[in-house]
């Protein structure tokens, strides 16, 4: 799994998660922070509260704010997906 930070500010983080056949990113929570995902290409699973969502080019995910999710690619392609947090994480 690859990521690269787009935007980062005190307000909103913008990222790029990439996900190969196969990865996935386990199930964790961001405490006080709202996640959008909008997959841009590819196919996989969104997992959240225990249940698992198909997602695909064009479709948008939100996890709520201390909700455990995922992402888990079970497509043949790379699955690439816009990830928007806020507030943003404090930097490390």
């Amino acid at each position: 799994m690859g990521k690269a930070t787009l935007f980062h500010s005190s307000q909103m983080l913008v990222g790029l998660n990439c996900f190969e056949p196969g990865q996935e990113h386990a199930l964790h929570a961001h405490a006080g922070m709202d996640k959008v995902y909008h997959v841009l290409e590819g196919s996989g699973q969104f997992l959240l509260e225990g249940e698992d969502q198909p997602m695909s080019a064009g479709t948008l995910l939100v996890a709520p704010a201390d909700v455990p999710h995922g992402i888990r690619n079970t497509g043949d392609e790379r699955l690439l997906v816009l990830a928007i947090l806020a507030p943003a994480p404090k930097p490390k």
